[in-house]
């Protein structure tokens, strides 16, 4: 069974930047794709960026440009760098597995659709950008 744990998340200065990591476990040889997600305070939970199953990232429309997104060749880690953040990027974070490549993509892509009821979540971090 996949588990998934995020670091990296903390305060930082508007401007400045921040990266996060998700180190995943326990996965077993079965496909998988990952994302990142975030929620702030009573909002709906949105999605930030995901990889692609040919690792082609995908961000959304308020990320794009500033955030990067990036998995080590054996699936043990994603990671987001986070630049130019803004208060506005103050949120909890969470990174998100599923079989279902396609799922995890449209997270991102869809903002107008519920997210789907991924198979994996990890327990998120806290990123508080200050002005």
């Amino acid at each position: 069974r996949l588990q998934l744990v995020e670091s990296g998340g903390g305060s930082v200065q508007a401007g400045g930047s921040l990266t996060l990591s998700c180190l995943a476990s326990g996965h077993t040889y079965s496909a998988y794709c990952m994302g990142w997600f975030r929620q702030a305070p009573g909002k709906e939970r949105e999605g930030v960026a995901a990889i692609d199953d040919d690792g082609t990232a995908t961000y959304s429309d308020s990320v794009r440009g500033r955030f990067t997104i990036s998995q080590d060749n054996n699936k043990n880690t994603l990671s987001l760098e986070m630049n130019t953040l803004r208060p506005e990027d103050t949120a909890m974070y969470y990174c998100a597995a599923d079989h279902d490549c396609r799922a995890i993509v449209d997270g991102i892509r869809r903002p107008d659709r519920p997210l789907y009821p991924y198979n994996y979540w990890g327990q998120g971090t806290q990123v508080t950008v200050s002005s």
